[in-house]
C-alpha cells in the first residue's frame, strides 16, 4: 500500500510540475498550442474530405452527363420491361445512381423535312443531362424542344405549332403517314449533337409511331470508381440478357484522373501542415530549453536523472500535442463543413472518430518534434552551466 502510494504522489507530482512549468511560459504555449490546433485542424479537415472526396466530386462530375450506356444486343431494341432489371443491376450497393434516361429515335417529319426524333421521360433526361440549356420551357405533353440546329433550319420559334409526321409505310407496308400536332416549348442549346433533335415525352412518340415499349439506348449517370464501374457493366451483363453494357470511357477516366489529382494534393498540403507543426514545435521546445539551462543544470547537480529531465520535457510536449490535437480536431470537423458547402454546395457527415485520431497524431508529432531539444537538454553539463558559461 505505501508503494502504491508513493507511485501516485510521483504521479501528482509529475503532473503538476508539468503544468507549472507550461503556465510559467504562457507566450510560447500558446504559440505552440496555435502551431498543433491548425496542423489538427488541417489533419481532421483534410481526411473529413478526402475520405468523402469519391462521392462528392462523382455527384460534381455528374453533371457532364451519362458515364453508363445500354444498348440492344442481338435485339433490334431494347424492351422497356427490362428497366427495372436495369436499375436494379446498376444500383445494387456499387454506386450512387443519380440518374437513368431511356431513348426511342425514330425519323420524322417536320414541313416535308425528315428530322431525328427522340422520345424520352424529361424529368429523366434532366438529372442525367443537367447541362441542356433550354431557351424557354421544358416540354409538357402536346409538346416538343427542338435543337438549335432544328429551329435555325426550319426557322422554328417558341410557341409555333408543328405537325410531326412519321411514315409508317416503312414497318407496316403502309404508304400512309401518322402525324401528330405539337407545340414548341423551347430551343435546346448544347454546341453537340442534341441540337440536330426534335425531343419530346416517350408516351408522345409512342402514339405517333404506334410502337409502344421500345427502347434503342439508355444511359445512366452513376457516381462510382472505375472498379465499382466495371462490377456494374459484368453484373448488367450476366443478369439481362440481349443487351450490352459499356462505360463512356473518356468521363471514366476524366473522373479517375481528377480523384486521383485531388486525392494527391490533400496529402501534400496534409504533410505539409505536419512538418510545419512538427518544426513549429521544434523551435519552442528549443528556446524552453535555453532559458531553462541554468535549472536543468542546477537540478543534475543536485542528483536529478537524466530520465526525469527527458521525462518532464517529453510530458510537457505530449500534453500541448493532446490539447491542442482536441481543439484542432474538433475545429477540423467544422472546417470540413464549411469546405464542403462552399466547394460542393452540400454537407458532409461528422465522423466524430476523426477527434481522438487528430489528438494522437499531434500528440506523436509533437513527441518527434522534442526529440532534439530533450536530447539537448539531457546533455547539459552542470559545471559549465553552473560556472556561467
Amino acid at each position: 500500500m505505501a508503494v502504491e502510494n508513493s507511485g501516485a504522489s510521483r504521479r501528482r507530482m509529475y503532473v503538476r510540475m508539468v503544468l507549472r512549468s507550461l503556465s510559467r511560459r504562457r507566450s510560447r504555449v500558446v504559440i505552440a498550442l496555435l502551431a498543433i490546433a491548425i496542423g489538427a485542424t488541417t489533419l481532421t479537415g483534410l481526411i473529413s474530405i478526402y475520405t468523402d472526396i469519391p462521392r462528392q466530386m462523382g455527384r460534381e462530375l455528374r453533371s457532364y452527363g451519362a458515364n453508363l450506356v445500354v444498348i440492344p444486343d442481338g435485339k433490334p431494341v431494347i424492351d422497356a420491361n427490362v428497366l427495372p432489371a436495369l436499375d436494379a443491376a446498376v444500383g445494387d450497393g456499387d454506386g450512387d445512381l443519380v440518374g437513368r434516361a431511356a431513348y426511342r429515335y425514330e425519323t420524322v417529319t417536320i414541313n416535308s423535312q425528315p428530322v431525328s426524333a427522340a422520345g424520352t421521360d424529361l424529368d429523366d433526361v434532366r438529372a442525367v443531362r443537367p447541362y441542356w440549356q433550354v431557351s424557354g420551357a421544358w416540354p409538357q405533353a402536346g409538346e416538343i424542344l427542338v435543337g438549335r440546329d432544328v429551329a435555325d433550319q426550319l426557322g422554328l420559334a417558341t410557341g409555333e405549332s408543328v405537325t410531326l409526321a412519321w411514315s409508317a409505310g416503312k414497318k407496316q407496308g403502309s404508304d400512309s403517314d401518322s402525324t401528330d400536332e405539337f407545340t414548341v416549348s423551347g430551343v435546346l442549346d448544347t454546341g453537340g449533337s442534341e441540337d440536330a433533335l426534335v425531343i419530346l415525352e416517350r408516351a408522345g412518340l409512342e402514339g405517333l409511331t404506334g410502337e409502344v415499349g421500345a427502347i434503342d439506348v439508355v444511359e445512366y449517370s452513376v457516381a462510382t470508381s472505375a472498379d465499382q464501374m466495371s462490377a456494374i457493366v459484368t453484373r448488367i451483363t450476366e443478369s439481362t440478357p440481349g443487351v450490352a453494357a459499356s462505360p463512356v470511357k473518356r468521363l471514366a477516366r476524366s473522373e479517375t484522373t481528377v480523384l486521383a489529382t485531388l486525392s494527391s494534393l490533400l496529402l501534400l498540403v496534409t504533410v505539409i501542415v505536419l512538418a510545419l507543426t512538427m518544426i513549429t514545435v521544434a523551435t519552442t521546445m528549443m528556446a524552453v530549453v535555453a532559458e531553462r539551462r541554468a535549472e536543468i543544470g542546477l537540478r543534475k547537480a543536485l542528483g536529478a536523472e537524466n530520465r526525469s529531465i527527458i521525462g518532464e520535457f517529453l510530458g510537457e510536449g505530449m500534453a500541448l500535442g493532446a490539447l491542442g490535437g482536441l481543439a484542432g480536431g474538433i475545429a477540423g470537423l467544422g472546417f470540413a463543413q464549411v469546405v464542403s458547402l462552399n466547394v460542393f454546395s452540400r454537407g458532409i457527415a461528422t465522423d466524430w472518430t476523426l477527434v481522438p485520431i487528430a489528438v494522437l497524431a499531434s500528440v506523436a508529432v509533437t513527441a518527434v518534434a522534442c526529440i532534439v531539444p530533450v536530447r539537448r537538454a539531457a546533455y547539459i553539463e552542470p559545471a559549465i552551466v553552473l560556472r556561467g558559461e
